[in-house]
């Protein structure tokens, strides 16, 4: 097979994926894969989306990793991390030893610089796009749900894909507001106990604080773990801010954390573990007349003493029941039935007692 390097075209996208995508480009079909200058050998399976594959194929499962970022097409920190990642896989400058899926979420969002156009893609997983078929996100929940799919699938065998640590997800966000805890993660509910693999992978990643799911939900990282079995997390790295003007050196550990998944190496095998949060309750928008009695502009992770008035809608009140809970991801200004806010305590010492 011919090397990327005599193509232009594979050149330009590999080299900057994320102007690639933006502008709209697609390749020609004689053009949609090669090898990289490095050896891997990529293809181009849709729009946004990356299939890179390690130069060598040892004998075995081979562990299958997919990425992800913008999700939410203003959440540019990640994007662009993700797009310099394919660029130094393609150059030799980062080591890939594993299959690799790169997925630029909802491309039109980004291009348009908002978050979505109809529905917030990241609420329709496992599904829940075919309730809202006329939406402008539906579509592409399903295509995002069928590249998962079929990336895992070709992971190995059926015995070989259950092995534990043989396929990760890793879905990078950005936040709209500050948090106490800047960089965070979630971790969707499986009913299984969680993996120690993970959380020592995310404390390499400086990730301070975890937020564990108690409920199913509609996130990408909840289909991926429910539907694929994946190790799958949503990392919340900092907040949002326009293509260009993210200080990426503040993501660093997140990035090289990504970096040593890939190469199957280890950064700092000792790092502290991160405090960990579960989900206690949330908030629901009943009705436009929902009120969250916090500031605006409150951050995530921001603790409230017990009997503390947060929201109302009508009959509706929510008070704090524990001597204290955290509240993360407030937003009043969701449509009506959705989430406007979780209720979290702090529960590290029992879950690290028990990862497996």
């Amino acid at each position: 097979m011919t090397s990327s390097a005599e193509h232009g075209m594979p050149v330009a996208m590999l080299d900057d994926f994320l102007a690639y995508t933006l502008a709209g480009a697609r390749p020609a079909a004689n053009e949609t894969q090669g090898v990289c200058a490095s050896g891997a050998r990529w293809s181009w399976l849709d729009d946004g989306v990356l299939l890179i594959e390690p130069a060598a194929q040892g004998q075995g499962a081979m562990r299958s990793v997919l990425v992800s970022a913008g999700v939410h097409g203003d959440e540019t920190a990640p994007i662009e991390l993700l797009s310099f990642l394919v660029r130094d896989i393609a150059h030799g400058a980062a080591a890939l030893t594993c299959r690799l899926l790169v997925i630029l979420g909802n491309v039109d969002a980004m291009r348009d610089a908002c978050r979505y156009r109809d529905d917030d893609l990241n609420r329709l997983f496992s599904g829940r796009h075919l309730q809202v078929p006329q939406s402008y996100e539906a579509p592409r929940a399903a295509a995002l749900e069928q590249a998962a799919v079929r990336f895992f699938v070709g992971s190995g065998s059926a015995s070989d894909s259950n092995a534990p640590g043989e396929r990760w997800h890793i879905d990078m966000h950005t936040a709209i507001r500050a948090s106490a805890f800047e960089q965070f993660a979630l971790l969707p509910h499986t009913g299984k106990p969680f993996s120690r693999a993970m959380f020592e992978w995310l404390g390499e990643a400086r990730i301070s604080a975890v937020l564990l799911h108690t409920t199913k939900g509609n996130t990408y990282s909840h289909f991926t773990a429910q539907a694929c079995g994946a190790e799958a997390c949503t990392l919340e790295l900092g907040k949002v801010r326009p293509f260009g003007q993210n200080d990426l050196a503040r993501f660093s550990g997140a990035d090289e954390a990504v970096r040593y998944l890939l190469a199957g190496t280890h950064g700092n095998a000792s790092a502290q573990l991160p405090r960990v949060f579960t989900v206690i309750d949330q908030l629901t928008k009943q009705s436009d007349a929902f009120e969250l009695l916090v500031a605006a502009d409150v951050a995530n992770f921001t603790p409230f003493a017990k009997d503390t008035l947060l929201a109302r809608d009508g009959d509706y009140r929510y008070t704090v029941r524990h001597e204290e809970e955290r509240l993360v991801f407030p937003n009043a200004t969701v449509k009506p039935g959705l989430r406007a806010g979780l209720l979290v305590v702090d529960t590290t010492d029992d879950t690290l007692s028990k990862l497996v």
